[in-house]
């Protein structure tokens, strides 16, 4: 949190739930969540890293707990869930950043079966239990403490296909998955939207530096770039009006004219 600023702070009050926490985008919202005075609980495959991630946290002064997951694994995301809201008793913060590493040779004529199930249960069916789950949970509590926010990361993947097809297919659904949550708990007063980031280093992609050529704002993007991103867009100072959306976190790569060479 702000020093300067203890009771100012944007999210105090709030318990939040981030998957993929253990490095990355996911790492990075949980650190930028709880620095802003929320309660959060990190979850993530790579224990080892997650529990690290959530010890720096305490060390820090900030309230934090690790719960290792697969959600790929069948119940996964209800145990979770459950898991989570034990541990906070309440729960106004999702945010699914979680996602399995890729190829970027996994083409629609070279993925496997078994690629294409883990991508798709882990981005888009855990999203969309998580986010169910979540998402009755803030309605039945809303009068409990802050009004519910989720944030779902997506991909620029989920607009334009990119040699991925089982993490384009699950991003685009997972997009769909946000407008319906959005549409569902509105009335509820509960906020829905999405983050799709562009070439981030770190976490799950692995850029290659010569694509900082083809990016308007002439850098790859870090990871905390989109936690700034998500901190605004779940706080309610700044966007208390902002529901069914997806914000690009890109620096401008969707910009990039594919068949032109670079400016």
């Amino acid at each position: 949190m702000r020093e300067d600023a203890m009771t100012d702070a944007l999210l105090a009050g709030d318990t939040a739930l981030v998957t993929g926490a253990a490095n990355g985008i996911g790492r990075a919202v949980a650190e930028a969540l709880a620095a802003e005075g929320a309660r959060v609980v990190l979850a993530d495959v790579n224990a080892d890293q997650g529990e690290a991630v959530a010890a720096a946290l305490r060390h820090a002064g900030r309230d934090a707990r690790f719960i290792a997951t697969d959600l790929a694994a069948p119940g996964a995301a209800e145990t979770l869930f459950t898991a989570a809201l034990g541990s906070l008793g309440r729960l106004s913060i999702l945010v699914h950043c979680a996602s399995p590493r890729r190829h970027e040779t996994e083409t629609a004529l070279e993925v496997t079966p078994e690629a294409w199930r883990r991508m798709v249960a882990v981005n888009l069916e855990a999203g969309f239990t998580l986010g169910q789950l979540a998402g009755r949970h803030m309605r039945d509590t809303a009068t409990a403490g802050p009004r519910g926010r989720i944030v779902l990361v997506t991909s620029l993947h989920a607009e334009s296909p990119r040699n991925l097809p089982h993490y384009s297919a699950s991003k685009a659904g997972l997009t769909m998955v946000m407008k319906e949550l959005a549409r569902a708990l509105g009335p509820h007063g509960i906020r829905v939207n999405a983050i799709a980031p562009g070439a981030i280093a770190g976490g799950g992609f692995q850029a290659n530096p010569e694509l900082a050529a083809r990016i308007a704002l002439g850098r790859l993007g870090a990871p905390e770039d989109v936690a700034r991103a998500a901190v605004g867009l779940l706080a309610e100072r700044f966007s208390a009006y902002v529901t069914g959306t997806t914000v690009v976190v890109d620096g401008g790569l969707a910009l990039h004219n594919w068949i032109a060479p670079p400016a």
